[in-house]
């Protein structure tokens, strides 16, 4: 159960819009965070509600010393719950979410309200920080329009609207059902769309706003960390289960993606030219390698490499995918 909002003793000036942070071990970034939402331009009352969800660093101290208000969490319990804490912390009828790595522009909060005036839920524009080159193997977000799974890292509701689909539940993938304990490994995921679709049945109204802009942090990582986060991708057939609406943004409605559909055609192909001893089979693989691979890369070694990990990368993709579907009896490749 979420805590109780603090006793102010009713003397607390009346707050337009609550901003909530969900923060685990992020004393690395959270700092830029709080100084985003520092220079907003908006001109109406405001808060900050930081939930420390039980770090062991620095988080919670950074965090106070910012003035932020902060909840603490002794045992962690994931950002849906994370959430659902800074909500019933939160005194605001409007509720703004983002995450402890991202930093939204002046423009945000102001964007946010004046979505709301009109709209149930609203969501904007996530891009990488615009400082940072982003490698080709580095983890960051990018969201460029409406998105169907309504990341938290942008997204504002209505209070009302909260309360009327009873806020953020863990989704335990491969089950099918939110509010059991999510798997291990899982991590976060899928949480936030559940939530996003639960609003939309519930009749809200959503919106996108163009200029309401979130930067995402850029985290360097190699190209084995790359292939390897593939393997999350095990928990989507689960979350498609739970939310079938999902299917309407995927490609062809059974597939991830166009580019798995393309990478899953060129399996096929290869595999039933070796089988039949057909080389002509294996032609299906053009799409798939002329789209998604650097093809001069065949004499230029290091360009080479890098098509050895993104064919890497599909083909873990693929098998997350086969293994999550048979365990939520959906299929998506």
């Amino acid at each position: 159960m979420a805590p109780a909002p603090p006793d102010d003793g009713g003397s607390a000036a009346p707050v337009a819009v609550s901003v909530v942070v969900p923060a685990r071990q992020a004393a690395a970034t959270l700092p830029k965070t709080l100084r985003a939402l520092a220079r907003s331009d908006f001109a109406g009352a405001s808060e900050i509600v930081v939930v420390d969800d039980a770090s062991t660093d620095a988080t919670g101290a950074l965090a106070t010393a910012a003035g932020a208000r902060v909840v603490r969490l002794e045992r962690q319990a994931g950002p849906a719950a994370a959430r659902n804490a800074g909500i019933a912390a939160a005194r605001g009828p409007l509720i703004a979410f983002t995450d402890a790595d991202c930093e939204p522009a002046p423009g945000w909060l102001g964007a946010v309200v004046r979505g709301l005036d009109g709209a149930d839920l609203v969501t904007g524009p996530v891009r990488p920080d615009p400082a940072v080159l982003v490698g080709p193997y580095d983890r960051t977000l990018s969201i460029g329009g409406a998105s169907p799974l309504f990341e938290t890292a942008n997204l504002a509701v209505r209070r009302a609207m909260v309360e009327r689909v009873g806020g953020f539940e863990a989704f335990a993938a491969g089950v099918g059902r939110p509010g059991l304990r999510p798997r291990p490994g899982q991590g976060h995921f899928g949480e936030d769309a559940v939530f996003g679709w639960r609003a939309r049945r519930a009749g809200a109204r959503v919106a996108f706003l163009p200029d309401a802009v979130v930067h995402h942090a850029v985290f360097g990582r190699g190209p084995r960390a790359f292939v390897a986060e593939k393997w999350r991708l095990r928990f989507f057939p689960a979350l498609v289960r739970e939310v079938p609406e999902l299917r309407q943004s995927r490609f062809l409605r059974f597939f991830l993606s166009r580019r798995s559909a393309y990478f899953d055609l060129a399996v096929a192909g290869v595999s039933a030219s070796v089988i039949t001893r057909r080389p002509g089979a294996a032609l299906v693989a053009l799409p798939y390698v002329s789209r998604y691979l650097v093809v001069r890369g065949v004499w230029r070694r290091p360009v080479a490499r890098h098509d050895l990990v993104l064919f890497s990368a599909d083909a873990v993709g693929l098998a997350a995918l086969v293994r999550g579907s048979v365990a939520a009896r959906r299929v998506l490749l």
